[in-house]
């Protein structure tokens, strides 16, 4: 099978200014955002957890009213690329909400055969192109598509940069977000070299109890070994020994040899991270977020006569599969939101930017790619 273009559109075509991000404060002024909710005690809750289901739910009935008032929601279908995050945000969110539902876990795998299967109340493929078989699964199961339904659509990964599709393009503007940034601070002392041996090294999953799997701990270590201030031999080895535990150890041994971080000029980056560590941000290296802005909106984009192979490999493209059962959905009544992960920092411009018209992530225009 092959992959087509379908034309050009953006997310916002499907769901307005409905859609949150990591922060959890709605692109619609007039949703309540976390901080209205009373739901947490001033920690961020991460996609996985109860409190973020909770806060999720009480947006998605906030948005059912301003759109269809006196509707009330009844199920939720959710469209996801991950059993972990995805599949807990949607048992959180159903329980929170009190509603039945179904969720689609997608990918492409095109060197396996195809494959589905149900486990409990998710529904997993190997294709995106599953898809349509969910939904007329799902109908058979006696779900019904109309204003009581509520559908939430994961973006990252799902509705662009689909898994195994499109999503290495996402993650190359997040390195080079990370690069960008840590060359930028670190100036004529940047290796290059040594930066990407760190990063790649840094990166794999046997070292997620110790960052965290959170790239903002990661971009600030990869700053600190450019220093020198540590060595990466000699830091991986108080990891694996037990010596560094956790990414807060590691800031803490940063933080009590602060001094030594005045001939680099970088006091002021550290003390910003620090405080926002401290206050229990998970996105504590806002620097690294604002260049993952640029690097991540520059892939956006039609290029017009490049063949499709190769526009996947450059642009972050709509998964047309997902786009446009969602626009079957809307048409049907049902009330659409999406959901990321990704830190609003990097999603959206800052006041000048916006000035200048550059705009969030949802609202860019860039070709939807499918299965032909």
């Amino acid at each position: 099978m092959n992959y087509a273009r379908f034309g050009i559109a953006s997310m916002a075509d499907l769901f307005g200014d409905f859609v949150v991000y990591r922060n959890l404060i709605p692109s619609d002024p007039r949703l309540p955002a976390l901080t209205d909710l009373g739901l947490t005690d001033n920690r961020l809750p991460r996609k996985a957890e109860p409190a973020y289901g909770a806060a999720v739910a009480t947006i998605l009935k906030a948005a059912r009213a301003l759109t269809a008032p006196g509707i009330e929601i009844a199920r939720l279908l959710f469209i996801g690329d991950t059993k972990m995050n995805d599949g807990s945000a949607f048992e959180n969110i159903c329980a929170a909400g009190g509603w039945p539902g179904w969720c689609f876990i997608g990918r492409d795998a095109l060197a396996e055969a195809p494959q589905t299967y149900v486990e409990n109340r998710m529904y997993v493929a190997n294709r995106w192109s599953a898809l349509a078989e969910f939904a007329a699964f799902v109908r058979q199961q006696g779900f019904v598509f109309d204003a009581g339904t509520a559908v939430v659509i994961d973006m990252d990964k799902t509705l662009v940069g689909a898994r195994g599709r499109n999503d290495r393009v996402i993650d190359e503007a997040r390195v080079e977000g990370v690069q960008r940034t840590v060359a930028g601070l670190l100036g004529p002392n940047f290796n290059q070299t040594a930066f990407q041996t760190a990063y790649d090294e840094l990166n794999r999953p046997l070292y997620h109890p110790f960052t965290a799997d959170n790239q903002d701990y990661l971009a600030y270590i990869c700053l600190i070994l450019g220093t020198g201030l540590f060595e990466l031999n000699g830091l991986l080895r108080q990891i694996k020994s037990g010596q560094l535990k956790n990414f807060d150890d590691f800031i803490r041994q940063v933080h009590t040899r602060r001094a030594e971080l005045a001939d680099s000029g970088l006091t002021p980056v550290h003390d910003e991270i620090w405080a926002c560590v401290q206050a229990g941000d998970p996105t504590p290296f806002k620097a690294f977020r604002y260049n993952e802005y640029l690097t991540t909106s520059a892939r956006f984009g039609d290029i017009p006569g490049v063949a499709v192979e190769d526009l996947l490999r450059q642009r972050i493209v709509i998964t047309r599969e997902v786009y446009a059962e969602a626009l079957t959905w809307k048409e049907s009544g049902a009330l659409l939101f999406a959901l990321s992960d990704k830190p609003d920092e990097a999603s959206m411009p800052n006041p000048a930017q916006a000035q200048a018209g550059m705009k969030a992530l949802h609202h860019l225009i860039t070709p939807v790619v499918g299965m032909s």
